[in-house]
């Protein structure tokens, strides 16, 4: 296994569970609210990066092994990821469009560890989109990958979601007046519709080889 391929898989990862968590929502905007009032941030980073950790691990885990001796399950299941992925780009794209900015107000009584995790909890396993991004998308591009690069692959994804929620949580107080600009969430949504669409191709390619 060379180097080019193992770094290939692991940007793959990166990069596509980047562009899904990096987009205006509850969970976001709460770990923002509690980077600005420096309140239990690292207990609420690590919930938050352990979650997608073990979802997209499971995602990966369980796709590979209802993967398993299907090419033409895998070859459906590629499809459906670049058309999600595909329909995820768009709408980034039309959102572009809009003057929306992400808020998160700082005021409020002081709360436990478990009252903020338990709270954490709530914005990241209640919300059904969680697991379409994590198990189903995440994980059915992770299980295309073959052996021990699917490791490469989850190790990717995992660490954009410590990299994001670290930036997120720790640097609040930087990030909260950019976010607040609706031009820079403009860009930025931009930005991850172009990279969804490229990676929407990626595995349309995938699911056409596969036919």
């Amino acid at each position: 296994m060379s180097a080019e391929i193992t770094t290939t898989t692991f940007l793959h990862g990166l990069f596509m569970s980047l562009v899904l968590i990096v987009a205006i929502g509850a969970q976001n905007a709460y770990v923002l609210r509690q980077g600005l009032r420096r309140e239990h941030v690292g207990a609420v980073v690590l919930f938050c990066a352990a979650s997608d950790a073990v979802l997209i691990g499971a995602g990966v885990a369980g796709m590979a092994q209802a993967l398993q001796g299907r090419p033409m399950l895998a070859t459906a299941l590629a499809g459906l990821g670049a058309a999600f992925l595909c329909a995820y780009g768009l709408k980034a794209l039309w959102r572009s469009r809009q003057t929306v900015a992400l808020q998160a107000v700082a005021q409020g009584a002081s709360l436990s560890r478990a009252a903020v995790v338990a709270q954490a909890a709530g914005f990241t396993l209640l919300n059904p989109h969680v697991y379409l991004d994590t198990v189903l998308l995440v994980g059915s591009a992770g299980a295309q990958h073959p052996g021990l690069l699917k490791l490469w692959f989850v190790a990717g994804a995992t660490t954009a979601s410590v990299l994001w929620f670290t930036a997120l949580g720790f640097g609040a107080r930087l990030l909260a007046p950019v976010f607040a600009r609706p031009r820079a969430w403009q860009m930025l949504d931009a930005l991850i519709g172009g990279t969804m669409l490229v990676l929407a191709a990626m595995l349309a390619r995938r699911a056409l080889s596969g036919l």
